[in-house]
C-alpha cells in the first residue's frame, strides 16, 4: 500500500509522481509564499487556474487557498475567462501544452505562470514564468499563519470556504468515499477539483490521478496501488 497522499500517472509516458502529505504540504506552502511574499498578493486577490488534474494543480490550488486567494477554475477551458468577463486577475496558471492559438483568450494578469510537462518547462511563452522554477526558492517556507476562515471567499463566484468544504463533504458521502480509501480518477473525465481533490481530502482519502488511462492496465494499477474506489 502506497503512503502517497496524491499519486499521478501518465500511461502514455510512463510518468509516476507520488507525494506524501508532507511533500504536498511543502509545495502548497511554497506556492502560498511565492504569491504572498514575492508577488505581494494580499488576501482576497484573484487567481485564474486553467490546469488539468495533476499534482502540481493540487499544489497551486491548496497554496492559493492557504494564502486566502480566490480561485477561478476552468480546467482546460478558457470559456468565461475572457478579458471582458469580470474583474481582472492578479495571477494566472496555465498548462504549457494548451498554450498556443488560444493564449489571447486567457485574461491578462500581473503574474502569469506556466506549468509542465518537463522541468524546466520548454519554450516558456513571453510574459510567463515557469511555475516550478519560480516556486523552488520558496520550498521550505512555512505555511501562511492564521489559516483561512469559513466565511472567507474561496472561489471567484463568491463561494465561501465553509460552503466549498460542505459541498466537498457531500460529494464524498454521495460517492461512498471515506477515510482510508484510495481513489483512482481518470483525468480525462474529471476536471472539477471539488471531485478529484477536495472530496477525497475532506473525507480523509488519498488520490490516484491517471492521465491517458489505458483500460488494459487498470486492474493491475488498482492492485499495485491499493485502490479501493475508481471514478472514471
Amino acid at each position: 500500500m502506497s503512503n502517497d497522499l496524491i499519486t499521478y500517472f501518465d500511461d502514455a509516458t510512463g510518468e509516476r509522481v507520488g507525494l506524501s502529505p508532507t511533500d504536498l504540504g511543502i509545495w502548497a506552502a511554497a506556492t502560498a509564499d511565492l504569491l504572498t511574499t514575492e508577488c505581494e498578493l494580499p488576501r482576497g486577490s484573484r487567481a485564474g487556474v486553467l490546469l488539468p488534474p495533476h499534482w502540481q494543480t493540487a499544489a497551486v490550488l491548496l497554496g492559493a487557498w492557504a494564502a486566502g486567494i480566490e480561485v477561478s477554475f476552468r480546467g482546460w477551458s478558457t470559456a468565461g475567462l475572457g478579458p471582458d468577463t469580470g474583474p481582472s486577475l492578479d495571477a494566472t496558471f496555465v498548462e504549457r501544452r494548451r498554450v498556443g492559438s488560444w493564449l489571447e483568450d486567457v485574461p491578462p494578469a500581473r503574474h502569469q505562470f506556466v506549468l509542465g510537462p518537463g522541468a524546466p518547462v520548454p519554450d516558456v511563452p513571453p510574459g510567463y514564468r515557469d511555475f516550478a522554477e519560480a516556486t523552488r526558492p520558496h520550498l521550505g517556507a512555512p505555511p501562511p499563519s492564521g489559516g483561512v476562515g469559513f466565511a472567507e471567499t474561496a472561489t471567484a463566484d463568491g463561494t465561501t470556504f465553509g460552503e466549498y468544504g460542505a459541498v466537498a463533504a457531500e460529494i464524498a458521502r454521495s460517492r461512498g468515499i471515506s477515510a482510508g480509501d484510495r481513489v483512482l480518477f481518470d483525468v480525462a473525465g474529471q476536471e472539477e477539483p471539488l471531485i478529484w481533490l477536495m472530496a477525497p481530502l475532506t473525507a480523509g482519502a488519498s488520490i490516484v490521478l491517471c492521465a491517458n488511462l489505458d483500460p488494459a492496465r487498470l486492474d493491475a494499477r488498482v492492485a499495485a496501488e491499493g485502490v479501493t474506489r475508481v471514478v472514471l
